[in-house]
């Protein structure tokens, strides 16, 4: 039985982990997204990171749950996932020819121990110039209405760069991987040595 969970319906982020080769279940949190006020955007997903990981901490005695939660952040304010075509085409508008970050939180929570770590990862893209004829094609094609950001790393994404930075292209997608195999080490549980049966 498998002693991992992660705490997210993302598909992505389940494909992420399935690289991992470990066996683990999933459920996805009812939580609460909405920014407090004044909450500086590494809080925001350290907090809501560690809440979707705690949201399933009493219906997984003995675990470790995994929480992660991700936010774009342009000119220094946090970007959401749009609401709708429009905004999504507003927000690559205004990205074009410029640097978004991406901070994705990343917690760990070992219910067996009553112990958690909490941590961020950033990734920055920085776009090409787009035009207006792009970003609506790239829209209506990708749909990328539940990505922060409006754009998925995963599927046309890649053709708005001009490059990437970061330790690890994994936090773009929403699940550090790099990070998240050491803090599972340190809990005790090595990806290499722990096998699917």
């Amino acid at each position: 039985m498998s002693r991992l969970v992660l705490a997210s319906g993302s598909r992505f982020r389940r494909q992420l982990l399935d690289r991992l080769d470990i066996p683990y279940a999933w459920a996805s949190p009812d939580i609460d997204e909405t920014p407090r006020d004044g909450e500086s955007p590494q809080t925001l997903v350290h907090r809501l990171s560690l809440s979707k990981a705690e949201r399933l901490a009493t219906d997984w005695p003995d675990h470790l749950i995994i929480g992660s939660d991700q936010v774009a952040v342009f000119d220094g304010h946090p970007l959401g996932k749009p609401a709708d075509e429009a905004e999504a085409r507003a927000q690559l508008t205004a990205f074009s020819g410029h640097r978004v970050s991406f901070l994705t939180g990343l917690a760990l929570i070992d219910t067996r121990h009553a112990s958690h770590r909490v941590c961020h990862e950033r990734y920055d893209v920085v776009f090409r110039h787009l035009t207006e004829g792009e970003i609506a094609r790239y829209v209506d094609r990708e749909r990328p209405l539940d990505s922060a950001g409006s754009f998925r790393m995963e599927g046309l994404g890649i053709t708005l760069f001009e490059r990437l930075e970061g330790d690890d292209p994994n936090t773009l997608i929403g699940l550090p991987l790099i990070r998240l195999c050491e803090m599972l080490r340190d809990a005790g549980l090595d990806p290499l040595t722990s096998r699917k049966p």
